[in-house]
C-alpha cells in the first residue's frame, strides 16, 4: 500500500539533543506542562476479570472455593462477538486426506474434463522497470549501481610467449622480499605444530575410548 509519507530511518531528534537544551526541556514539562485537549478514546473497554497478580495473593482456599464453584454452577458468559470477516478458503487439507483415494481420482478427472469456470483474475502489479513500463524486467550494470568513480582499466593483452618472441627466458627471478619469507617460514612452523598436537589429543582419546570400552566389556562379564 502505497502511502504519502516516506519511511524514515534515521535516529530520532533527542539523541543528537544537546545535554543543556534536555534539562530544560524536561524541567518545562515537569512544571509547565503544555494544556492537552482531553483523551477521546475509540476503543471498546473490555472486562477481562481478575488479574493474574491479584490472582496469585488471594489465599489457597479461595482458589478451591473458586474452583467448586465454576464446577457446580459455572457463570454464565455472553455469547462471543466475532468482529472478523469469515473467509471461504475452500476444503480443509485434513478433509482432503481423509476422504478415500478413488474420490480423489474422481475429482481429478472431472478437473480435467469440465474444469470450473473461475472468474477472472484481478492483477494489481506494476511493472517491474519503472522507468520504461515493460513486461520485461531489466537489468542495470554494475557501473550504474557503485556509487564512486570509475576507473576505466586497459585491455589486458595475452602474454607473449618466449617461442612467438624469439627471447630466452631470463636465468635470474627476482629475490623474495626477507619479511616475507620470515613470516611464510613462521606459518607453516606454527601450522605443523598445530598437526602435532592434534595428532597427539586424537591418540590420546582413542585411548581412553577403547579403555572405556574395555571397562564396561569386563565388568558386563564380571557381574555375570
Amino acid at each position: 500500500m502505497a502511502t504519502d509519507q516516506d519511511l524514515d530511518l534515521a535516529p530520532p531528534e533527542e539523541i543528537t539533543r544537546p545535554l543543556w537544551k534536555s534539562l530544560v526541556r524536561n524541567f518545562r514539562d515537569r512544571f509547565l506542562p503544555d494544556n492537552l485537549p482531553p483523551l477521546y478514546l475509540t476503543s471498546r473497554p473490555v472486562n477481562l476479570g481478575m488479574l493474574l497478580g491479584d490472582f496469585l495473593v488471594l489465599p489457597w482456599y479461595r482458589t478451591v472455593f473458586t474452583n467448586l464453584g465454576d464446577v457446580i454452577s459455572p457463570e454464565t458468559m455472553p455469547p462471543l462477538q466475532l468482529e472478523s470477516r469469515p473467509v471461504d478458503v475452500g476444503e480443509l487439507i485434513a478433509d482432503s486426506m481423509a476422504r478415500p483415494w478413488w474420490s480423489s481420482l474422481l475429482r481429478s478427472l472431472a478437473d480435467a474434463v469440465a474444469p470450473e469456470k473461475l472468474p477472472p483474475l484481478e492483477i494489481t502489479w506494476e511493472p517491474a522497470n519503472p522507468i520504461t513500463p515493460s513486461q520485461a524486467l531489466l537489468l542495470t550494470d554494475w557501473s550504474n549501481v557503485i556509487s564512486g568513480p570509475k576507473i576505466f582499466l586497459p585491455d589486458r593483452k595475452p602474454a607473449a610467449t618466449p617461442a612467438s618472441t624469439g627471447m630466452s627466458i631470463p636465468e635470474s627471478l627476482p629475490m623474495p622480499d626477507p619479511a616475507t619469507v620470515a613470516f611464510v617460514y613462521d606459518l607453516e612452523h606454527e601450522m605443523l605444530r598445530d598437526l602435532r598436537r592434534s595428532r597427539r589429543r586424537e591418540r590420546l582419546l582413542i585411548v581412553l575410548f577403547a579403555a572405556e570400552v574395555i571397562f564396561l566389556v569386563s565388568g558386563f562379564f564380571w557381574h555375570h
